[in-house]
């Protein structure tokens, strides 16, 4: 806005915009999101977790070092607010130290999962929780990543976890909620499974166990650039020829579950640790055949799941019939919560992308055809002679559970209908002077076109309550 020589203010309008990655989501897509969001709920009542919620916020000290240092990249520090340069020389801000900088300028950041916020509340509240705990949040999170298809700045996680048990029936029952989850949804799945110790026998096996880190960023890659790539890859980070012809069979194991884990067996045989791996593996396999499922689970190699504070099973979910990047995964850590003064403490869970659920629903059009949330009948307005009727009978039908509106202005019946038509709204009810005069409802199904007088007390019967 400024003024122009003749103090006329003019106003310059700005086109209204989201953030990339970032988007609005209409009552329609929310009804879906909702249906997404309460099947995952549902599964996760089903296995005794109990929810909580943590800030949007966290102090930035609790997230940084947490995600390795490609985590700490993409994470958004929030400024502090009020003179945030003051006590900053200007030799510091000419040096250009941007780590140095960053921890000076931000002491909050917005939360880039719910596991590090997960681990953060056990240790305040130990003296509050009934171990083993298990838990779930349903809440969005951020990273400040790169927007593209499948890839969002902001976007929600839906997690289960159980901490404070070493046991791997945990990990078992996490793969019994994936595939309940995704049967309930009907997206057909893989689910991919490794062990972060395998990882360590693999890098032992090759004689560069300090090279852990560069092995599992460059392997788990694969599926993306290529073994070519990879090897070029682990060339520069340092790996030695032999080294990386001793991982090649290791990481392009093919056939069975169980014939993978016998050459592992064979592979490993001089790394303590990579054989605790497989040990792990075989036991969560024997258990879930105990258990009867039918588990889509296929052991991977390559598999390492980014985040650095994975150190047993991990898991990772993909949708059979639609290109996308993971729609689920977790894995087991221990010690988690040490950083925040609660040592020894081992922990497991799985998270589900619900905005990448969202993306395969909408592709495979999958949702149910049932209306979503949105009213199931409405009432016309004719004017206030009408009130004494509807209104009491708006109120039956919503105690009994069927989602009724009245619209609210008395305009044109056409309006009101059209109205009614675009919501999907499956039933009009029309009461005028005649429907009055009998003491009568005219009931107009929207999809069939079919209509019947009945009764008032009929409605309950015409219409089956879905809340």
């Amino acid at each position: 806005m400024y003024l122009c020589p003749y103090n006329q203010i003019i106003i310059i309008m700005q086109k209204p915009s989201v953030p990339k990655g970032t988007r609005d989501f209409s009552p329609e897509e929310m009804a879906k999101r909702n249906y997404i969001f309460n099947t995952i709920r549902k599964v996760f009542h089903l296995f005794g977790y109990q929810q909580i919620e943590t800030p949007a916020i966290e102090m930035l000290a609790t997230l940084m070092g947490k995600y390795g240092e490609e985590g700490d990249t993409l994470l958004f520090k929030v400024l502090n607010s009020g003179r945030y340069l003051e006590g900053i020389a200007d030799g510091d801000l000419l040096e250009r130290n941007e780590k140095r900088l960053t921890m000076r300028l931000c002491e909050k950041g917005l939360r880039y999962d719910l596991t590090v916020p997960f681990a953060r509340y056990v240790a305040m509240h130990r003296s509050e929780i009934v171990f083993p705990f298990k838990r779930y949040q349903i809440q969005p999170v951020w990273r400040a990543d790169r927007p593209q298809k499948g890839r969002y700045r902001e976007f929600y996680q839906c997690d289960a976890d159980v901490i404070g048990s070493e046991s791997l029936l945990n990990e078992v029952e996490l793969a019994q909620m994936m595939i309940e989850v995704f049967r309930r949804l009907r997206i057909r799945i893989d689910i991919r499974i490794n062990n972060r110790k395998i990882w360590g026998g693999m890098a032992e096996a090759v004689g560069m166990p300090e090279k852990l880190a560069d092995m599992t960023v460059a392997v788990d890659k694969l599926d993306k650039i290529g073994l070519e790539s990879v090897e070029e890859e682990l060339a520069a980070k340092g790996f030695d020829g032999d080294a990386i012809r001793r991982l090649r069979p290791m990481i392009l194991l093919e056939g069975s579950n169980e014939s993978k884990l016998e050459r592992l067996r064979t592979m490993l045989e001089g790394s303590p640790t990579g054989l605790k791996g497989v040990e792990e593996l075989e036991e969560i396999f024997a258990k879930l055949k105990m258990a009867g499922e039918e588990a889509p689970l296929t052991l991977d190699t390559t598999l390492a799941r980014g985040l650095g504070y994975y150190t047993g099973a991990i898991f990772e979910v993909k949708a059979l019939d639609v290109e996308m990047g993971s729609i689920a995964g977790g894995g087991r850590y221990d010690n988690l919560t040490g950083v925040f003064g609660l040592s020894g403490v081992s922990g497991v869970g799985v998270s589900f992308g619900a905005d990448r659920i969202f993306d395969v629903l909408n592709r495979l059009e999958l949702y149910p055809d049932d209306g979503g949330d949105g009213p199931q009948i409405l009432f016309v307005n004719f004017g206030a002679g009408e009130d004494a009727l509807l209104l009491p009978l708006l109120a039956r039908l919503r105690a009994e559970g069927v989602r009724a509106e009245l619209y609210p202005e008395a305009v044109k019946l056409r309006k009101q209908m059209a109205y009614a038509d675009a919501r999907n709204i499956p039933f009009v009810a029309i009461a005028g002077e005649n429907e009055l005069a009998a003491a009568k409802i005219t009931l107009k199904n929207m999809r069939s076109g079919e209509q019947m007088l009945v009764d008032a007390e009929d409605i309950l019967r015409q219409i089956s309550p879905n809340p």
